[in-house]
């Protein structure tokens, strides 16, 4: 197969990768049975949340092994450590295993959340290698489908195990096996590909933010429980594995098309012998690139040198970087862990159903820097990373604040608005990386970056499980009713944090310019 099919069959590779790899995002859904099966208290619980974002604290040695071993080991690895930490787990839960006490169900959640780091580390290597030029819309592609991780595990939970007493097993069960046998189909093609000269991958392009964004409407429609009575759940999701494998058409139709074009090459040079310049042509068609879309591309991945980590962690704008994400997505993902509970506080029983329209939202957050960003470049309009993160970050404060209201439909417009706005900043991350410290060191740079997410779920996640459990005067591990949600239950530990961390965005768009 030619490299342009296989550059493409890479993008497709990640796709699955990513909608499979975000396996701690169901946390919330099963969380709540999780807590009675295990007689956990609510700040033990919140614990376990922590521990698996603590797993990104380990993260920068996925980075390490990324830049000596090849990228399918480094993959394998790290669905390894899934199948331990979740597996380990089922077994425990489905008591195949009697001997594991809470501390052991820690650190293997610790290690299941480290598994993520390596199958993330691999995917954005893949991408910033093998579309160079199409970086930022390449990310934001595959990137969107890790927010759809939540919502295909339950949509498979719902299709494949039928007792809703035994959710929490059935999605460690998930955990611990679908990543592996990705991973396994995927390794082929997770390497660097000699892409020769850019080609213009308009059309490609365009028909997966077609595919793509036909994925994400279908997933809102069907978190928000407007599909039709005669689809059962198993064809719901045969429906999201149709559209998963929809993108296989573009590595297809590329190999077609250089088959054909192969062959009229053939024709012309046997019906020719002087038709050496015709063939030229014939093979500079196959290669020519818009210059338009080149010149354009130039200019978005035009970085500052390359950067190592004790470098990088000397710079000031590392630091400003640092707590935007900390005040921004972190946040953003600690309410998410915590929806189980949130919704438990309201007297909400559609954990599920939310879990699903944050993930299918988050999947559009994601998405939106990468359609901009290629549609905006195409007309000399070229957008700042930081500025787009500020503006992210400003519906996400209104957003808790709208928290307390009473009302469902309020939960649900928070959540969405939530999902979409976490999904952005943790999209635009990504080429924000590359931007301030080069491409060569970004699989340990990066890791570094997102460390902030379980010091901020410590943080966050910890004084409102404190607050919750202070509330507990029944000792049953609950904490009920509104007006103890709008006095004391997450209140302190989101709103009030928003209202002032936002302002951190700003200031960091303002010492970018002044840095740069």
């Amino acid at each position: 197969m030619s490299s342009n099919a296989l550059q493409w069959l890479s993008l497709v590779a990640i796709i699955w990768l990513q909608s499979v790899s975000g396996t701690n995002t169901n946390f919330p859904a099963y969380s709540p049975e999780l807590k009675k099966l295990l007689s956990m208290s609510q700040v033990e619980l919140n614990n376990l949340a922590f521990a698996s974002d603590a797993g990104k604290l380990f993260g920068f040695f996925s980075g390490i092994a990324a830049l000596y071993l090849p990228l399918w080991l480094v993959l394998l690895i790290g669905s390894a450590l899934g199948l331990v930490g979740y597996g380990l787990q089922y077994l425990f839960i489905t008591h195949q295993i009697s001997s594991l006490s809470y501390a052991h169900i820690f650190l293997l959640t610790v290690l299941a959340g480290n598994s993520i780091c390596w199958i993330n580390t691999v995917c954005y290597v893949v991408i910033i290698q093998n579309f160079p030029s199409d970086r930022q819309v390449s990310v934001g592609l595959t990137t969107s489908y890790q927010g759809l991780s939540a919502k295909i595990y339950t949509v498979l939970v719902d299709a494949l195990f039928f007792s809703p007493d035994k959710r929490a097993k059935s999605y460690l069960l998930l955990n611990s096996i679908l990543p592996l046998l990705v991973c396994v189909m995927a390794a082929p093609f997770v390497r660097d590909f000699d892409v020769g000269t850019s080609r213009n991958m308009e059309v490609g392009f365009m028909f997966m933010f077609f595919v793509t964004t036909a994925t994400g409407i279908y997933a809102v429609i069907s978190s928000l429980g407007s599909l039709p009575s005669w689809l059962p759940p198993l064809g719901n999701a045969i429906c999201i594995l149709v559209l998963l494998l929809a993108p296989l058409v573009i590595p297809m139709a590329e190999k077609i098309r250089e088959v054909l074009l192969n062959g009229e090459i053939m024709k012309v040079s046997v019906e020719k012998n002087a038709g050496d310049n015709q063939v030229e042509r014939i093979e500079s068609g196959m290669e020519e690139v818009d210059d338009d879309h080149r010149r354009g591309n130039d200019q978005v991945i035009s970085v500052k040198e390359d950067i190592g980590a004790m470098s990088m962690l000397k710079r000031v704008d590392f630091w400003l970087y640092f707590f935007v994400y900390f005040s921004g997505a972190t946040l953003g993902l600690v309410y998410l862990n915590n929806l189980g509970q949130i919704a438990e506080s309201r007297g909400f029983s559609g954990t599920s159903s939310l879990v699903s329209l944050s993930s299918s939202f988050g999947f559009f957050g994601r998405l939106l820097p990468s359609f901009l960003d290629y549609f905006l470049q195409r007309r000399r309009y070229l957008i700042s990373r930081p500025a787009c993160i500020a503006a992210s970050m400003a519906p996400m404060a209104g957003a808790f604040f709208l928290l307390l209201n009473s009302t469902n439909i309020s939960l649900y417009i928070s959540t969405a608005i939530i999902g979409v706005c976490t999904g952005a900043i943790t999209s635009i991350s990504v080429s924000t990386t590359t931007d301030l410290f080069g491409t060569k060191n970004f699989s340990v740079n990066h890791n570094i970056v997102v460390a902030n997410i379980p010091i901020g779920s410590f943080i966050f996640g910890y004084s409102a499980a404190l607050n919750y459990h202070r509330e507990d005067d029944h000792g049953d591990g609950k904490c009920m009713g509104f007006a103890m949600l709008q006095e004391h239950f997450y209140r302190l530990g989101f709103t009030l944090s928003v209202w002032n961390f936002p302002s951190f965005s700003p200031v960091y768009s303002l010492a970018k310019v002044l840095l740069a």
